[in-house]
C-alpha cells in the first residue's frame, strides 16, 4: 500500500490526532514548557472552519489555550463543557520505539506521545463538534469546547488561570467530560468501560531536611543526606490501608459480580489485580499513596551538603486529604520540613443522572454488549479546575480497545498508541452524546 493511499485511507480524526502528536508541547512542569500556541493555532484554525469563534488565551507567553461556544438547540438547559488539553509529558526518543512526535501509524494503530494522553480526545471532540455542523446539526444543548495549556502541571496556566480570570467563557455550565474514562477493559472475556466518576485529591509536596555543612571525609552525624534518605524511605515503604469511597465501592461489586465472587469474601485489591492490564491502574484507587519522584542534595563529593530535598507525589482519596496530610509529617517526622509545591482537591461525583445514562446509551448504541462502571481516577484532570465554578465532571473518552492491550500503562509511559479504529469508535459515540445529551 502506497503512502498516498494510505493518507487517503485515514479517517480524519486520525489525521487530526497524528498532526497534534506531530506538534512537540512537552511539559516538564513549574513553567518549563514547549508552548502550546502551535496547537492552539491549529485548534483554533480548524474550529473557525467550521464557523465558530475560537478564542485563544495566554496565561504567559506562548502558554495557549482556546475556547469556543457553540449554540445548542436547546439552549435553555445548563451547557456541556467539552474540554482536553494540549500538553504532553517529555518523553526520551532513546527509550521509544518510534520517534515520539512523529506521529507514526504502525500496525493499525496511531503511535507517539499524547496518542493516549491526550491528543486522541482532542481529534474525537474537534471531528466530533465538526460532523454535527458540517450536516447542518447542532448539538441538544449549549457545548463549550476548550483545550487547555499546562494540565500536566496542574493547570496552573491553563484551566485554573481561565477559571479564575475568565470565568465568563463557561457561563452556564454544569456538567463537563475529558479524559482518563470511557475506555474498555477486559473482565475475564466481558468488555466493560469505565466511566471515570472521582478523582483523588493532589499534594505535590518537597521534603527538606538540614544538617550542617563539612568536610567530606569527617565523621559527621548532622547530615542533611542521611536524614532525608531515613525520611523519603520511610514514606516510600509506607503501606497505606485499602479504603473505599462510594465510586470503588460500587466498581469492585460491579467486578465481582462479572466474575461470580463475593466482595464479602475476596479482598478489593484481589478483584481489581484479576483485571489484568486495566488493574494495575486501578489498583491505586483503592488507597492513598505517596511517592518519592525527584532527589537533590550537594554540590561537590567531599562536601556533606547542609540541606537535601525531596519531590513526592501524594496522592489522598477525595475525602481524606487533610488526614494525610498529618500522617505524611508524622511518618517523616518533626525535623522534615514538609513545603507544598501544588494542591489540587479531590473529586467524587455520582454514577447516576442525565449525562451518565447519556453517556452509558451512547456507548450501548455503538457495543450493544457493553457493561459501563464507575472508577476512581487515581490521577487529575482539568474537571478539577472547573469544579470551582460548581461544574460536575465526568471522564470519557470511549475507546473499544483489544483485550490485549495495555492502554492504562501507556499513560505517561512509553510507546504510546492507540488502535486506529478505537479513534473513529470514539468519535461515533462523541457524535452520538452530542445529539442526545
Amino acid at each position: 500500500m502506497s503512502s498516498a493511499s494510505t493518507e487517503q485511507e485515514l479517517s480524519e480524526t486520525v489525521r487530526i490526532a497524528r498532526d497534534l502528536i506531530r506538534i512537540d508541547t512537552s511539559n516538564r512542569g513549574g513553567g518549563d514548557a514547549e508552548p502550546e500556541r502551535p496547537a492552539a493555532e491549529y485548534v483554533a484554525a480548524y474550529l473557525r472552519d467550521l464557523g465558530l469563534a475560537p478564542e485563544i488565551i495566554e496565561s504567559a507567553p506562548g502558554r495557549a489555550s482556546v475556547v469556543a461556544r457553540v449554540q445548542g438547540r436547546e439552549p435553555e438547559l445548563p451547557a456541556l463543557v467539552l474540554h482536553g488539553h494540549l500538553d504532553v509529558v517529555p518523553a526520551d526518543p532513546a527509550n521509544w520505539t518510534v520517534d515520539p512526535f512523529a506521529g507514526e501509524i504502525r500496525d493499525g494503530m496511531l503511535w507517539g506521545r499524547g496518542a493516549v494522553d491526550m491528543k486522541d480526545m482532542d481529534a474525537m471532540i474537534l471531528t466530533s463538534i465538526a460532523e454535527l455542523l458540517r450536516a447542518g446539526e447542532r448539538p441538544r444543548r449549549d457545548v463549550v469546547l476548550a483545550f487547555f495549556a499546562d494540565e500536566e502541571n496542574g493547570g496552573i496556566f491553563g484551566a485554573h488561570y481561565l477559571v479564575e480570570h475568565r470565568p465568563e467563557l463557561f457561563a452556564g455550565a454544569g456538567t463537563a467530560v475529558s479524559e482518563v474514562g470511557g475506555y474498555s477493559i477486559d473482565i475475564d472475556g466481558t468488555r466493560a468501560y469505565l466511566v471515570q466518576t472521582g478523582e483523588k485529591a493532589l499534594d505535590w509536596i518537597r521534603l527538606r531536611a538540614r544538617g550542617t555543612a563539612a568536610h567530606g571525609s569527617r565523621v559527621w552525624h548532622d547530615n542533611a543526606v542521611t536524614r532525608l534518605a531515613e525520611a523519603i524511605a520511610a514514606l516510600g515503604r509506607h503501606e497505606w490501608p485499602i479504603a473505599l469511597c462510594d465510586t470503588t465501592r460500587e466498581l469492585v461489586d460491579e467486578i465481582a459480580a462479572i466474575l461470580g465472587e463475593d466482595p464479602r469474601e475476596v479482598a478489593p485489591e484481589e478483584l481489581v489485580l484479576r483485571l489484568g492490564a486495566g488493574g494495575g491502574f486501578i489498583q491505586a484507587s483503592l488507597r492513598n499513596t505517596s511517592n518519592p519522584t525527584v532527589l537533590t542534595a550537594g554540590y561537590k563529593h567531599n562536601v556533606i551538603p547542609d540541606t537535601a530535598e525531596a519531590l513526592v507525589d501524594v496522592r489522598s482519596l477525595p475525602d481524606q486529604q487533610a488526614d494525610v496530610r498529618a500522617e505524611v509529617q508524622r511518618i517523616v517526622g518533626p525535623d522534615i520540613e514538609v513545603e507544598t509545591v501544588h494542591s489540587d482537591i479531590g473529586l467524587e461525583v455520582p454514577f447516576s443522572g442525565e449525562l451518565v445514562d447519556a453517556m452509558r446509551e451512547s456507548l450501548q448504541r455503538h457495543d450493544p454488549e457493553a457493561r459501563v462502571l464507575p472508577y476512581l481516577l487515581s490521577g487529575g484532570t482539568d474537571n478539577k479546575a472547573l469544579s470551582r465554578l460548581g461544574i460536575t465532571g465526568y471522564g470519557f473518552a470511549p475507546l473499544r480497545l483489544p483485550a490485549d492491550l495495555d492502554f492504562p500503562g501507556m499513560f505517561h509511559g512509553v510507546d504510546e498508541r492507540v488502535p486506529l479504529d478505537a479513534l473513529d469508535f470514539g468519535h461515533r459515540v462523541l457524535v452520538d452524546l452530542l445529539r442526545t445529551y
